[in-house]
């Protein structure tokens, strides 16, 4: 079979998932009677977006602005079926570490990780380097290297922290069957539990792999930017956050075309060594849900697509 034309991304929330399409998103979360509840948000498209989204260098900041908006709106949605249930099953109220766990977890995982959670990770590794290492040597590229290599061990002692509680884990069960699904359309096989579930957890437009690249990227163009102190140190990743960002999204989409070429896949692997940790093995009433939002989100996608050629 043919590989598809269009190439679609989508994100776990809360007992579901979410997935873009070219006119709708949709999340389809599971509740704890087994039905199947939805919610579709058409989109707005505004034109100088638009516009801005066919630059190479800035589409990948306005793609991850937009994503992170849109995300957040699906995650309220599940969050809000989540809090409901909770509130229908248990007289008790939930507990702060409960309430904690999901703020900080899907939250920073799901969206504000592209925002909030990018700044944290790209400061705070700057000044555990310049308070260890400062003074230990003068080689500004090594004192780069070592923040990288912080950056990666805060990124992940912070994931495994927070897979260790049950509802994190299952949102990474929920983000492996996303990209099982994903992986399984783009393959040409039947969208059905027995065949997506063939299919790996891991795929290379993942968020993840993003995030890897966003660390790998800024340790390179920081290099070339010398510093007199740790404000000045701190105000050029500030100010170049948007530039590793740019570059690290074209990185993404360059190694994800490179994929099936043998030796040149492995530019991807990185980020790919990350999903271990950020996708967990879903079961078929997971990978159910979300075959249920992907084939919704098609539907709707066709629907709209031919009303606005009507009109």
């Amino acid at each position: 079979m043919a590989q598809p034309n269009n190439i679609y991304g989508g994100q776990a929330v809360i007992e579901g998932v979410m997935f873009a399409g070219r006119s709708v998103h949709v999340t389809a979360v599971r509740q704890k009677n087994n039905e199947i509840r939805y919610f579709e948000v058409p989109k707005k498209e505004i034109g100088w977006v638009q516009a801005l989204k066919k630059v190479p260098f800035l589409r990948g900041l306005v793609a991850i602005i937009e994503a992170s908006a849109k995300g957040a709106q699906h995650l309220n949605f599940s969050a809000e079926v989540f809090a409901e249930e909770e509130g229908e099953t248990k007289e008790e109220k939930p507990s702060i570490f409960g309430n904690i766990t999901m703020i900080l977890g899907v939250a920073v995982i799901g969206v504000i990780s592209f925002l909030f959670g990018k700044f944290v990770f790209t400061l705070t590794p700057t000044i555990i380097e310049q308070f260890l290492f400062q003074h230990l040597f003068s080689n500004q590229i090594l004192h780069n290297l070592l923040e990288g290599v912080i950056k990666i061990l805060l990124l992940i002692g912070y994931i495994y922290f927070i897979s260790l509680t049950p509802m994190i884990r299952r949102l990474f069960q929920y983000h492996g069957a996303e990209h099982k699904v994903i992986s399984a359309y783009e393959a040409g096989v039947p969208l059905d539990v027995p065949h997506v579930q063939k299919f790996s957890t891991l795929h290379y437009r993942c968020g993840s792999s993003f995030i890897v690249f966003t660390v790998i990227v800024g340790v390179v163009i920081y290099s070339f930017m010398p510093y007199d102190s740790l404000l000045e140190r701190l105000l050029q990743r500030v100010i170049l956050l948007p530039v590793v960002i740019g570059v690290s999204y074209e990185l993404l989409r360059f190694t994800n075309s490179l994929r099936d070429i043998p030796v040149l896949r492995y530019l991807g692997y990185p980020g790919l060594w990350l999903q271990k940790l950020t996708t967990k093995q879903p079961d078929d009433t997971q990978v159910e849900v979300s075959i249920a939002s992907f084939n919704r989100m098609r539907e709707l996608d066709g629907e709209l697509s031919r009303d606005r050629m009507v009109v």
